[in-house]
């Protein structure tokens, strides 16, 4: 029903729009024809006529814009909301349970994982929204250390495989090529949420089978990469920029099925934005898996050394 409201003020803004539009043109051919001896008239009449049509324009898109946006924003309460309350209802079915009825050992042992599980997934929402609305604002200054990316990813798959309950072949970290070190300067907690974020998307967007292969390697040499790469939905190839913005979730019915907040990949592209890198997606097209490159500057030699100076310190 607010889809169809929404959309209902889309056409509504841009009709508006095209109707005033037309009106100036009348007005501002009637003036020209009226003054069309007097050149100076004439003149400023364009003028007026070119002011009031881009203020026109510009009046539209921003309206149409802001009722995207609402309607983005109701998508995310929407999710978050489902977020949060599915767990809190979970949890507390079995705990009710647990209060009423007697149970052996192996079933308490289950109904606790269960609860476990759902608490880890509440928690990581609660986390998520936090951590948006933590970048959202000016860019922290923080201290940054150096960081070496292998075991990192590394400690980030293990977490993925014990959250999803995967075997540990389902998501594979490739060998660094010339077993070299992949370091860069920033924040260790950042770098984590954005590749827990990529592994969770890459899982979550395989519902056939998760087979996810990660690799890092040295590009253009000063940069580092982190392509994880799952054989899920797919992406087509005009939502590889769109979905990386604020509450923005792909269209379409396998998408629809996949619960989400539309956050995860917005905090990635910040997150590598305030390291100096950034976040890009790619894919052969539905169905057939999508790649998401995290790039980052590696930590050059000297700043390397003065890190190390500074933790010894």
């Amino acid at each position: 029903m607010n889809i169809n409201r929404r959309r209902g003020a889309i056409a509504f803004f841009i009709t508006l729009g095209a109707i005033l539009v037309g009106l100036a043109v009348t007005l501002n051919v009637g003036w020209v024809v009226l003054n069309e001896r007097t050149v100076a008239l004439a003149v400023l009449g364009i003028i007026l006529f070119s002011v009031l049509i881009a203020g026109v324009v510009l009046n539209t898109v921003f309206l149409v814009r802001e009722v995207r946006r609402n309607e983005r924003q109701d998508s995310f309460l929407n999710a978050v909301t489902h977020e949060l309350k599915t767990p809190i209802a979970s949890m507390r079915l079995y705990l009710e349970t647990l209060q009423r009825r007697p149970l052996d050992d192996a079933q308490r042992q289950q109904f606790y994982k269960i609860m476990l599980a759902d608490s880890d997934r509440l928690l990581a929402t609660v986390e998520q929204v936090l951590k948006a609305g933590e970048l959202g604002q000016r860019h922290r200054q923080q201290n940054r250390t150096l960081i070496d990316l292998e075991p990192l990813v590394a400690d980030c798959i293990a977490v993925s495989l014990q959250r999803h309950h995967l075997p540990s072949d389902a998501i594979q970290l490739d060998p660094v090529p010339g077993a070299v070190r992949l370091r860069v300067l920033g924040i260790t907690e950042d770098l984590r949420t954005a590749v827990l974020n990529l592994l969770d998307n890459a899982v979550k967007y395989s519902p056939e089978g998760v087979h996810v292969r990660c690799s890092l390697a040295i590009t253009h040499y000063t940069w580092v990469t982190l392509r994880i790469t799952d054989t899920g939905i797919g992406l087509p190839s005009n939502q590889f920029k769109r979905i990386f913005k604020r509450f923005y979730r792909a269209p379409g019915r396998a998408m629809l099925r996949i619960k989400g907040t539309g956050l995860g990949l917005f905090l990635v592209r910040n997150i590598a934005r305030q390291h100096g890198g950034d976040a890009t997606a790619s894919s052969p097209g539905l169905n057939k898996g999508t790649t998401i490159t995290l790039t980052l500057p590696l930590a050059n030699p000297t700043t390397q050394t003065a890190a190390v100076a500074t933790t010894t310190a």
